[in-house]
């Protein structure tokens, strides 16, 4: 017997299901299908950069089917699969929708790996057929039995170009394996998580929970679109929902603000270094503008606050959208969400007082990747948010403190890793429960606090047990800093107890101006600084300052064990 959806925002899936959909949950082709059948006239993937490119959801689905009838006419099989490598663009979702409705699995690769890490994830991953920007497709490998370039060029045919013949498809079920995502920075032996139809599109629809989505709102895409994260969380949620997603392929927040105002953005989803940027900007622009003025501006965010915190009334727009949201191109934005990482509290309070509807969430890409959110009219500062609607948690051997592993189940659990039973073992129980590796406690609500991650846990002379995670946010404000990592370092090889030790790229251009003598003395200042506030045991005893960036992921996670394997013997 197929389950009912409930949701407020979902309900009108029940008017479809027998006639769109027959399983618990559409597939992801189904769904987009029933968005079309709603608002074939709105918007839906559209870039500004470097020209306007614009399709409605009637016009994208007409290409979705000429390029899915192409790619069967490349012998591509339901359940083979068939990967997407490419900047974020209108043409890169088109090719994973068009995938999808072949029948095949999307395999998204990130853009920035290198030529043997594609082609090792190819051919482990099975990949058959390529779809990729033109820098990006000369990738060699013997799996491959057809490339398609998602810009217009000579080499390739053009995906804007491709009409195969109208054939059969074999039905997918809501079950089957939809996409295979590769973890950052994977090679080697890859972890390929396995995400099914009903994993994406539940993940999707159950978010809508604690966060409203009309279909008018333009979302913007500008985080590398590979990631599971502005995968679901931003495309599917508004192939889904009637949105427009506004296509941002460049990290760079000149070219974001330009983008916001000009694409009227109405939701931003980023990740904490970004809103930490435009965070500092702002407060710095309000401070230049004598103490008298910021003192009132300073007033009137707490009062803003306040109000919003007891009555739920957002008074922060009439107090601020002309004046520094306008100058920050954030006046036309509805909701701001963060993800990707950990938030300053600060961050998000002051955001909430500027007038923003500010929360942010929590998830892994192995939970499609949303698990927690908090509700715009009920968030706390502290939190990652409740769990979505449905899922269950709890928490395995907590400390004194309340601190244990996180253990999540329910419908946005992966199937497993791809052509690895035994990491899938490690990781996710016969009964359906998934260890998530990151540590934290619930409160009485059901709103979750992380601490940081198990396996990056150090274990201090005394026997505490520190999260770098924990750390390294306390810097996040601090505009000279512009990478951390908290490592470990070996005190005593005997009792193999660990020091704390802070490895810090500064600001490029405090470097530049000052050289790497007197920024790390500043540096060194900002760390006493930090220290002060730390418990004894969380202190850090040992500073490396960088010349040089360290090394990340695209979604600009630092790559903590890189780290560690290059300054462990210093």
């Amino acid at each position: 017997m197929s389950r009912k959806i409930y949701f407020t925002q979902v309900d009108f899936l029940e008017d479809y299901r027998g006639k769109a959909f027959s399983g618990d949950w559409p597939t992801i082709s189904e769904a987009f299908a029933i968005t079309v059948s709603r608002y074939p006239d709105n918007e839906a993937l559209k870039s500004i950069t470097p020209t306007v490119f614009s399709l409605t959801f009637k016009k994208a689905y007409e290409k979705i089917k000429e390029i899915a009838y192409y790619i069967r006419s490349m012998g591509i099989k339901k359940g083979d699969k068939v990967a997407v490598c490419g900047k974020n663009s209108p043409q890169w979702a088109l090719a994973y929708l068009s995938i999808t409705y072949s029948g095949a699995v999307i395999v998204p690769l990130d853009h920035g790996l290198k030529s043997d890490e594609m082609k090792n994830l190819i051919e482990f991953g099975d990949v058959k057929g390529i779809f990729a920007d033109e820098d990006r497709i000369d990738v060699e490998s013997s799996c491959l039995s057809f490339k398609v370039s998602l810009e217009s060029g000579d080499r390739y045919p053009y995906i804007m170009d491709l009409k195969g013949e109208e054939c059969e498809i074999e039905k997918t079920d809501c079950y089957d394996t939809a996409a295979i995502l590769f973890t950052s920075g994977t090679t080697g032996s890859p972890k390929g998580v396995m995400l099914s139809h009903v994993n994406l599109v539940s993940d999707a629809f159950k978010m809508l929970r604690y966060m409203t989505l009309y279909p008018t709102d333009v979302v913007y895409a500008v985080l590398p679109i590979h990631h599971a994260y502005t995968m679901t969380a931003v495309f599917l949620e508004c192939m889904f929902s009637g949105a427009c997603c506004l296509f941002g392929k460049r990290l760079v927040v000149p070219v974001i603000l330009r983008e916001l105002k000009e694409g009227k953005v109405t939701m931003f989803l980023a990740v904490p270094m970004i809103y930490n940027r435009f965070l500092s900007s702002i407060m710095a622009g309000i401070e230049k503008e004598g103490k008298v003025k910021a003192f009132f501006v300073h007033f009137l965010m707490g009062l803003s606050g306040v109000i919003k915190k007891i009555t739920g009334i957002n008074v922060g727009k009439k107090f601020f959208g002309k004046s520094i949201l306008s100058k920050a191109s954030l006046n036309g934005i509805r909701v701001c969400i963060s993800g990707g990482g950990p938030l300053p509290a600060s961050t998000f309070k002051h955001f909430n007082q500027l007038g923003l509807d500010f929360v942010q969430g929590y998830g892994l890409t192995e939970t499609s990747p949303v698990t927690h959110l908090n509700p715009v009219s009920a968030y706390k500062e502290e939190s990652v948010g409740k769990i979505i609607p449905t899922l269950e948690q709890k928490i395995v051997d907590p400390d004194e403190e309340g601190n244990g592993i996180l253990y999540i189940k329910g419908s946005v659990v992966m199937q497993g890793y791809y052509k690895n039973p035994e990491a899938t073992k490690e990781v996710l129980s016969e009964y359906g429960w998934f260890n998530t590796g990151d540590v934290g406690h619930i409160d009485s609500e059901g709103y979750l606090y992380l601490t940081g991650r198990a396996k990056s846990v150090i274990v201090t002379e005394g026997g505490k047990n520190v999260f770098p995670e924990e750390i390294e946010d306390k810097f996040q404000l601090y505009g000279e800093v512009e990478q951390i990592a908290v490592i470990p370092y070996l005190i005593n090889k005997e009792t193999k107890s660990e020091g704390i030790r802070a490895v810090i790229y500064p600001n490029p251009q405090l470097l530049k101006k000052n050289g790497l003598e007197e920024t790390s003395k500043m540096i060194s200042s900002i760390v006493e600084d930090v220290n002060r506030d730390l418990q004894s045991y969380k202190k850090i005893t040992m500073v490396t300052v960088s010349d040089e960036p360290l090394p990340t992921t695209s979604t600009r996670k630092i790559k903590r064990f890189e780290v560690i394997k290059k300054y462990k013997e210093l």
